[in-house]
């Protein structure tokens, strides 16, 4: 054997060593990347029903929303309606009903101030 031989001798069973060094942490990754993909297939067929439920929940959701949605509007159209009948009812009534208010109030005043002499004017 000329030392050449065992220079390479020396250099494969290093790099065999090497090679086993560096096996452990390639095996551990492997069983790591394992338990990953075992994750990942129980959270998807976790996520998929839920995904489903959601989907019928939003479905529902916007139906019950659609209904509400008409019913705020005819709540907004009575309103409009109602605020048009109260104009309409003080337009008619409320005017008339505040002449005769003041017309009474006149009256009652003209007639307390005749009946009370003045203060400063005596008869003879």
């Amino acid at each position: 054997m000329s030392g050449g031989d065992i220079a390479g001798l020396i250099a494969a069973g290093v790099f065999a060593l090497l090679v086993l060094l560096l096996a452990v942490p390639i095996l551990k990754l492997g069983k790591v990347l394992d338990e990953v993909r075992t994750s990942i297939r129980s959270i998807s067929d976790g996520a998929t029903p839920l995904m489903d439920e959601v989907t019928a929940t939003v479905s529902t959701t916007n139906q019950q929303l659609k209904k509400v949605d008409g019913i705020s509007s005819n709540v907004s159209d009575a309103s409009a309606n109602l605020s048009a009948l109260s104009s309409l009812v003080a337009a008619t009534v409320g005017s008339p009903l505040i002449k005769v208010a003041a017309f009474s109030y006149g009256v009652r005043t003209a007639l307390a101030n005749r009946k009370k002499p003045a203060a400063g004017r005596r008869s003879r």
